[in-house]
């Protein structure tokens, strides 16, 4: 399935790193756990990072009850849901031309406020989108905890991914010059695992946490 580009997820600026297909854009979005959401409140806009999961087409959010911005979306008001990767530094000849490897995405939605199963299975997505097999390893919210939690729905209406690989691109007459280029890749990196100081004896490193190193 493709987002066809609209008045509102269209890549205007380099429109050839545009992408519309769910398969691009999914990619994106499984390979990290924070976004940016922006929204507006009586004109004042707001943008408010935040963890997320996704499950098919719906990305999960989830915040204290209390939380200006999910008491706000979960009346229905519109979203714009971002997430990115800086990917490395592009270093060229020219200032100009220097840039960023990256990827992107940008969904535009409405939210629903869930309870009940729902809401508990949007927890696990979003648990097991930040660490694989953790959810399983805890203990589960109880009802207090619950109440003091808002999670929403955000279905995807529509959608863009931005991607920028590869090298420098400088001008035909600076490639003469005797100036460094290239590129100088980023890559996310786990540390090893500090346990807490009031940790019970005897407790190993849980699956989860060595699943980061495999």
């Amino acid at each position: 399935m493709d987002y066809n580009p609209t008045s509102r997820n269209k890549v205007k600026r380099i429109p050839k790193r545009g992408h519309y297909d769910q398969k691009t854009i999914f990619e994106v979005l499984d390979a990290g756990f924070l976004c940016h959401v922006g929204f507006s409140i009586e004109g004042q806009p707001f943008v408010i990072p935040t963890a997320y999961g996704r499950d098919g087409d719906t990305i999960y959010l989830h915040g204290a009850s209390t939380s200006r911005m999910l008491k706000h979306l979960e009346t229905g008001a519109p979203a714009c849901v971002t997430v990115t990767h800086l990917d490395g530094l592009v270093l060229a000849r020219s200032v100009f031309n220097h840039s960023m490897n990256y990827r992107s995405a940008v969904l535009f939605g409405n939210c629903v406020k869930l309870e009940g199963e729902e809401k508990m299975h949007a927890l696990e997505v979003v648990s097991e989108q930040i660490l694989k097999g953790r959810w399983d390893e805890s203990r589960l919210p109880n009802a207090k905890e619950l109440k003091a939690t808002s999670v929403l729905k955000f279905v995807i209406e529509e959608a863009s991914a931005k991607i920028r690989t590869g090298d420098p691109g400088d001008e035909k007459e600076d490639y003469k010059l005797p100036i460094w280029a290239g590129v100088v890749p980023i890559v996310p990196t786990y540390h090893a695992p500090i346990p807490d100081p009031v940790l019970n004896e005897g407790i190993e490193t849980p699956e989860s946490v060595k699943g980061l190193f495999e």
